[in-house]
């Protein structure tokens, strides 16, 4: 998440609630102190993951004795946080599957608890938690109090009607097109500052219709009035996979940025004091990667662009 935008372009309310049951989740869960047993598998996008028991006994003597990690989110957040339904406490998203499958792998349950985003950061650092798992933006800033495990990178996407009709690639297909976006991100910054690559290339600007919701934006393509709405990577595949269940748009995956433009890397927030607990969290996700676990929770919620292939610790890169 860049810190300098809107964490987020809305989804649709009938989106971003999306029931558990549509996906066929098997690991959903709640606020609360209820969440997977810490013995025995745990099943998580349809993969039954089992504890490691070297990594298990590597983990602080505080978090063994409590059998639990304490894990703070900020929801909504569609794919990464999520209520399950409207007026429900259970959550379910990318990152909730995330810390269950982490959990399972480590042998402690991870308990999810509602944290507004600004809060996140301050709350770790004052042992309220132990880590943070709320699609954080890994940078510099924050990396000077907390320690990461990036587990993706991800960027903005181009979202285009199902089928691509214009036959829209790259950015560069945008050029002298109507855009949609939602204002005052930095998508609409990225479509501004794409401008002068539209004039050397002789193509004419990019006619950038701003929004004040991503919702509108994505009418406007539906209508077409535009050619495509740009949003961030893992909103455009969230709605790309349920929107009128996946028939009416489609994101563009442009090789030269797969996780997205000007992707940044998104990890699980350890605080400073337990640097334990940062290794084992390290060595589970990564196991999680190599034997395919997580390349099935990001193909769940429609984000597979944004996978990483190594589990890098504090990899900021601004």
């Amino acid at each position: 998440m860049n810190p300098s935008a809107p964490r987020r372009p809305a989804l649709p309310a009938a989106v971003a609630l999306a029931l558990c049951g549509s996906l066929a989740l098997t690991a959903c869960g709640s606020s609360g102190s209820s969440g997977p047993a810490a013995t025995g598998p745990v099943t998580v996008a349809g993969v039954s993951i089992s504890a490691d028991p070297a990594l298990h006994d590597a983990l602080p003597e505080t978090v063994r004795k409590a059998g639990k990690v304490r894990a703070a989110t900020d929801v909504p957040y569609p794919p990464f946080e999520m209520y399950v339904s409207e007026g429900s406490k259970e959550l379910t998203g990318l990152d909730y599957d995330l810390g269950q499958a982490v959990g399972a792998r480590l042998g402690v349950r991870f308990e999810f608890q509602a944290q507004k985003f600004e809060g996140i950061v301050p709350a770790l650092q004052a042992g309220k938690y132990d880590v943070a798992i709320s699609a954080i933006t890994d940078n510099k800033e924050r990396g000077q109090v907390v320690d990461f495990v990036d587990y993706s990178v991800s960027g903005s996407g181009v979202l285009v009607a199902k089928g691509n009709p214009q036959k829209i690639t790259t950015l560069d297909d945008l050029c002298g097109r109507a855009v949609a976006v939602q204002s005052a991100t930095n998508q609409q910054k990225l479509l501004d500052q794409h401008q002068d690559k539209c004039r050397e290339l002789g193509r004419g600007a990019i006619d950038v219709q701003a929004f004040p919701k991503d919702s509108d934006a994505q009418l406007a393509l539906r209508s077409g009035k535009v050619v495509a709405d740009v949003l961030t990577k893992p909103a455009a595949g969230w709605t790309a996979k349920t929107a009128d269940n996946g028939s009416a748009f489609e994101v563009v995956d442009d090789p030269a940025a797969l996780g997205g433009y000007h992707a940044s890397p998104n990890g699980i927030a350890v605080a400073k004091n337990l640097p334990q607990l940062t290794d084992a969290v390290q060595k589970a996700v990564q196991s999680l990667i190599d034997d395919g676990s997580l390349a099935r929770i990001y193909d769940k919620y429609g984000v597979a662009s944004i996978a990483v292939r190594q589990a890098t610790r504090n990899g900021a890169v601004d």
